[in-house]
């Protein structure tokens, strides 16, 4: 017993110094009792964090699970900070756009501010005839059929038969002469017609057999209607050229023709004195509106233009007529 009071005070010393003392019956780590300072001294210094151990060659460090979306920063919805105004109050400018044209667009320029306006007084327009000639001729296709006609005539003298009667009996004397009204409709012979479109066929008599001689190519030029046969009109044109075309390729307009050499004046009024309104080339085609018997001027348009030319400088209105 006194062996056992004595060493009592060593083993209760040593079971506080010893790192067992400081655990619970669960384990856990119990927390150090601050030591008492005393009054006016300064505390203590806390010691610093042990550094943490390198890791040794080959060694994987892992984050715990949860640890990275815990780092992971947050970020301002984008609405928001578009959204928030500037520190200086205003709203920023936004960024400027850039249009682009579709593919194909055409580009229109602006009118520029430096081109003066048409002056009052300008010199008026002249009106030029087309480049295409007014008529061709159709050399190959009549050429071929000569070359066929020939061939057949010497087939049948060949074969000791006769030629074969011509499409169209010869025209009688009666015939030949200038009747003064269409045989088909009635109408005043001569009398004056357009062209209806840009390709109209003459051939040398009034039917289809008949080969082609010239193929006219400007849209309601005037021609005369000579002689009527079926559907068929013989008509000249302003170079004295006549042959045979369908009815069906003519029309009622009343067109003219510009002759002459030099521009015509085309005049705002009846006289030589009022505006000029614009200048006709020759060959160029129009259309007759107005004209009367015993005038000087008939009334005519090109275009947009409208005027008065003297008679005598058109060609499509017979002597004496009146065109209303």
């Amino acid at each position: 017993m006194a062996r056992l009071r004595l060493a009592s005070p060593f083993l209760f010393l040593a079971l506080a110094a010893s790192p067992a003392a400081a655990q619970s019956s669960l384990g856990a780590p119990q927390q150090a009792v601050p030591q008492p300072v005393p009054r006016g001294a300064a505390p203590a210094p806390t010691p610093a964090p042990a550094p943490a151990p390198a890791p040794a060659p080959g060694q994987v460090l892992r984050l715990p699970p949860g640890a990275a979306q815990r780092a992971q920063p947050q970020r301002a919805p984008a609405a928001e900070s578009r959204a928030t105004p500037p520190a200086s109050g205003r709203m920023a400018a936004p960024p400027a756009q850039r249009l682009t044209a579709p593919p194909g667009a055409v580009r229109v320029a602006p009118p520029s501010a430096s081109t003066p306006p048409a002056a009052a007084g300008s010199t008026p327009p002249t009106q030029s005839a087309p480049q295409t000639p007014v008529k061709r001729p159709r050399a190959g296709t009549a050429a071929a059929g000569a070359a066929a006609g020939a061939a057949a005539g010497a087939a049948a003298a060949a074969a000791g038969q006769a030629a074969p009667p011509p499409a169209s009996p010869a025209p009688t004397p009666t015939e030949l002469q200038q009747p003064s009204v269409g045989s088909v409709t009635g109408l005043p012979i001569p009398r004056f017609v357009s062209l209806r479109s840009d390709e109209v066929n003459l051939r040398i008599g009034p039917d289809t057999r008949y080969p082609i001689e010239w193929t006219y190519q400007r849209r309601d030029l005037p021609v005369e209607i000579l002689r009527e046969y079926n559907q068929w009109r013989r008509i000249r044109d302003m170079e004295g050229t006549e042959g045979w075309v369908h009815q069906s390729t003519l029309a009622g307009r009343r067109t003219f023709l510009a002759r002459g050499e030099g521009p015509h004046e085309m005049h705002g009024s009846e006289s030589e004195a009022s505006p000029v309104v614009a200048r006709l080339m020759p060959g160029v085609v129009g259309r007759l509106r107005s004209c009367r018997a015993d005038g000087a001027w008939c009334e005519v348009q090109v275009g947009s233009h409208r005027g008065y030319l003297k008679r005598s400088q058109i060609w499509g209105i017979a002597p004496g007529e009146d065109v209303n």
